[in-house]
């Protein structure tokens, strides 16, 4: 390993002291936990803010965050376990495993090997729409799957997809011959003395569970409590000292404290460059791969292994600096935190490698402004998109009606006090139009609803109202519900 000299760790410290509470004020995040480590110790642990901002209880070192993506590198891992002990291969097909999987192409079907789910290879874009509502089992979101339009062929280019992690959350409970949260448990955490959840029950039922946040006009508000049940893809929830221990194995490449438990050469498998991701952020960073269960790319010269992750109300990221023995993580209870993570975990990188810092929160300031002004320019653009003057083509009652998608479920929509209600999946609202055929969902970040998503209702030859499209996933045309009286 090559390590340049740095700082102490209290003038370490003292920086993050100063920086993480102004970050935080910046981007409106109510709470931050934060781990580093190098060449396999624990350097320092630091908590900001407060885990729950209606009890005023304070963010510690072991208070419990949902780590959101940061699960695919366990659920990646489980399979490297596996395929070590020869109960899998991971360049076989899928269905060798699991029989039933199917998707919407019957070669995809055939072809897709576990490695092609691993990097986000499937074909598939990502659908997110199919999970949110948190309403589905694992196993009925994998066999909705077959019902899902791809927008390219297997392998042509990176798409990520928590449909496929949670494909090989069920692979690992066919191999692993017990359930998924039983097998990393036992596996992993249990070997690391790490304390891992699996669910929003576990998380709040801990001795220290954090609140989500959503931020609305710059005020935090709790978010909704969304269970995500696709857990292989983003439901572990663990604390920043215990994620600490994970960053420790994967930096001693599948060994720590004296205990190997996988090969060195798989762990670097797991880290290295497999596809190329189009997302490449330019400037002082290099081009983006996807390995399986990490990100990769590079930070002023130096080779970055990561994963980060989002859902509502929380913000997770954790990057390992392999070649100078270097993890750094961040848990938030806000999303989204990258104005947060980002910045500490460049800052330590930076003080670390004996380098000037950048002055990242500067700017994350233009950027945020940037991003505001074009947000603005959308919202613009879409109003301009509007035909004003228009009326729908039919009275309001002969919308109502149950609309049936064999993967997406049914929607509901009723007429009732001269407007349209819309109901989805445990999600409703007054719908408003927008022009000719198209009505609107509210532009609502808070409770969880598809922001502003249109609705475009179609007619049959007769004129009479027989489905309603949506963009639920913009790669490919829009979801199609057809009217169903039996629904």
């Amino acid at each position: 390993m090559v390590h340049s000299s740095g700082p102490s760790m209290a003038a370490l410290g003292s920086e993050l002291d100063r920086l993480a509470p102004a970050l935080m004020a910046d981007w409106k995040v109510p709470g931050a936990a934060l781990a580093v480590v190098q060449d396999g110790q624990i350097l320092l642990t630091r908590a900001y803010g407060q885990r729950d901002l209606e009890s005023g209880l304070p963010v510690t070192a072991a208070t419990r965050f949902l780590i959101c993506s940061i699960t695919k590198s366990f659920t990646a891992t489980a399979l490297a376990l596996l395929h070590h002990e020869g109960r899998l291969d991971w360049t076989r097909p899928v269905r060798d495993y699991l029989p039933e999987f199917r998707l919407h192409d019957p070669v995809a079907t055939e072809r897709l090997t576990v490695r092609d789910l691993l990097t986000h290879h499937s074909g598939l874009p990502a659908h997110d729409w199919m999970y949110l509502p948190g309403d589905r089992s694992p196993a009925r979101m994998m066999a909705d799957m077959r019902h899902l339009e791809p927008n390219l062929d297997i392998r042509t280019a990176h798409q990520y997809s928590n449909l496929g992690y949670n494909v090989l959350g069920l692979l690992i409970e066919r191999v692993g011959d017990t359930t998924y949260e039983a097998f990393v448990r036992a596996r992993l955490g249990d070997r690391l003395g790490m304390t891992l959840g699996f669910t929003l029950d576990e998380l709040e039922a801990s001795p220290e569970p954090a609140q989500p946040y959503m931020v609305r006009e710059d005020v935090p508000q709790p978010a909704p409590r969304l269970p995500f049940r696709p857990v292989a893809a983003g439901g572990i929830s663990t604390s920043v000292a215990d994620l600490a221990h994970w960053m420790r194995l994967h930096l001693g490449r599948g060994e720590i404290d004296g205990q190997r438990l996988l090969p060195a050469a798989l762990v670097d498998m797991l880290h290295a460059p497999h596809v190329h991701c189009p997302n490449s952020a330019g400037g002082e960073f290099g081009e983006a791969h996807y390995g399986f269960g990490f990100r990769c790319h590079s930070y002023r010269g130096d080779r970055l292994v990561f994963h980060g992750g989002g859902l509502p109300g929380w913000g997770a990221l954790m990057t390992l600096v392999p070649d100078a023995g270097i993890g750094i993580a961040v848990l938030t209870n806000r999303s989204p935190n990258e104005g947060v993570a980002r910045p500490l975990t460049w800052h330590v990188i930076d003080r670390l490698r004996g380098r000037e810092p950048i002055d990242w929160r500067a700017r994350g300031r233009v950027q945020r402004e940037q991003a505001r002004a074009w947000m603005q320019a959308y919202r613009a653009e879409q109003a301009r998109a509007r035909h004003p003057g228009t009326r729908p083509a039919h009275a309001l009652g002969a919308y109502g009606g149950r609309y049936l998608h064999p993967a997406y479920g049914l929607m509901t929509i009723e007429a009732r006090d001269d407007t349209l209600h819309w109901s989805w999946r445990g999600m409703s609202a007054t719908l408003q139009h927008r022009h000719h055929e198209t009505f609107e969902l509210p532009a609502a970040l808070h409770p969880l609803l598809p922001d502003g998503l249109p609705l475009s209702f179609l007619t049959d030859r007769d004129g009479n109202v027989a489905s309603l499209g949506v963009p639920f996933e913009p790669l490919v045309k829009d979801i199609l519900f057809v009217r169903s009286e039996s629904a």
